[in-house]
């Protein structure tokens, strides 16, 4: 049997369950896990890094179906603790939120960038491959958030990876940042069965601006445009499954009327989509394309390419909140300084390669989000 046999094209990505006064809501995940069981899917995905994730879909799934039914996914994130002995505990840690005695298909998560280190220092590979030998990882693979240079060389390193994990969806199919395309392309070169994450881009691609709304509202007017991003993943050779972050039953509801019994996209839906995408990109953004050449220089470690990602976020999809968060996100939780923090030196706008005026940038950046 084949890595990619039996799996359903749609998966239920865990990473955004429903949530009642504060807490997951585990009737509701428990009638989405039905609904999605009974319509012919059968993959989950979680990871350690999730809260309270884990311990939700094991008492909405693992203990009401029987363990054959179903593939479970989830995640080692050694970039997240201090010690190799943590890194290795986060597996018998899953094991045990999860109510099961093996994980069919586990993930380093989150390679690129300095996530990578870890894995390689502390030499999980070798960890998790015991694993394997032992019979509590079924397959082993790797999510991957960054660009094509760093993953050729993890590729190269570690043939043992089943399968890899990425961002796509038809924003960000040809972005200098996210490299949608280049990733997706280079990991079918090394034979990789690919999952999909992010394919509604976090749920924007779900509401997007009016005008690329109607691109496809004018070819499919019952269609949902969640359901133009899923298929667009879907339609991609190679691709094992697309995980959808679902957070509630209608959600669910909709993804699986245009995911079950999926076939091919025709070539005008093709069309479609590829002009939705053109009209997506005419919005004004910023043309960053985090190489992060001004952060080498930047006295005070500005978050400028963060700051950057999310004021584009806004441009595009006017969601304040949403790029307020991104915001956070890419700059204060990664310990780099705000925009208002700048001195406006200049230094960076001497390296940047794409000639961007980034102190004024960056002003206009403060009042976007004040």
């Amino acid at each position: 049997m084949t890595i990619t046999e039996n799996i359903g094209k749609l998966g239920f990505g865990l990473m955004r369950l429903p949530r009642k006064d504060g807490k997951i809501d585990v009737e509701q995940v428990k009638e989405m896990v039905d609904l999605f069981l009974e319509s012919g899917f059968n993959y989950f995905d979680t990871a350690w890094a999730y809260p309270g994730s884990e311990e939700a879909i094991r008492e909405a799934l693992v203990e009401r179906y029987p363990r054959d039914s179903y593939y479970l996914a989830t995640k080692d994130a050694a970039w997240r603790v201090g010690t190799k002995e943590e890194a290795e505990k986060q597996f018998e840690t899953s094991l045990e939120r999860l109510g099961t005695d093996y994980i069919d298909f586990y993930l380093l998560h989150n390679l690129g960038n300095d996530r990578t280190e870890p894995f390689e220092k502390w030499d999980l590979w070798n960890y998790f491959l015991e694993k394997k030998k032992e019979g509590k990882i079924r397959h082993l693979g790797f999510s991957f958030h960054s660009t094509v240079d760093e993953l050729e060389p993890i590729l190269r390193a570690h043939p043992e990876a089943e399968f890899i994990q990425l961002q796509i969806n038809y924003a960000d199919w040809e972005s200098n940042a996210i490299q949608s395309r280049k990733v997706y392309e280079l990991s079918r070169k090394y034979g990789k069965p690919v999952i999909v994450m992010e394919p509604v881009k976090g749920g924007l691609l779900a509401k997007p601006p009016e005008k690329v709304e109607k691109v496809f509202k004018d070819k499919e007017p019952d269609s949902s445009c969640a359901s133009w991003a899923l298929r667009f993943c879907a339609d991609l050779e190679g691709v094992m499954t697309v995980l959808s972050g679902m957070s509630d039953v209608e959600q669910m509801k909709d993804n699986i009327s245009h995911m079950r019994g999926f076939v091919n996209l025709t070539p005008q839906q093709r069309d479609t989509i590829k002009k939705a995408s053109e009209v997506l990109s005419t919005y004004p953004i910023i043309p960053c394309t985090s190489c992060d050449y001004c952060a080498k220089v930047c006295p005070l470690d500005i978050g400028i390419s963060g700051t950057f990602q999310a004021v584009n976020q806004m441009a595009l999809y006017g969601n304040k909140e949403f790029s307020t968060g991104q915001l956070n996100w890419l700059v204060g939780m990664h310990g780099k300084k705000y925009a208002k923090d700048c001195i406006k030196c200049g230094k960076c706008e001497k390296v940047c390669p794409q000639h961007i005026l980034i102190r004024d940038e960056l002003e206009k950046s403060i009042k976007i989000f004040e």
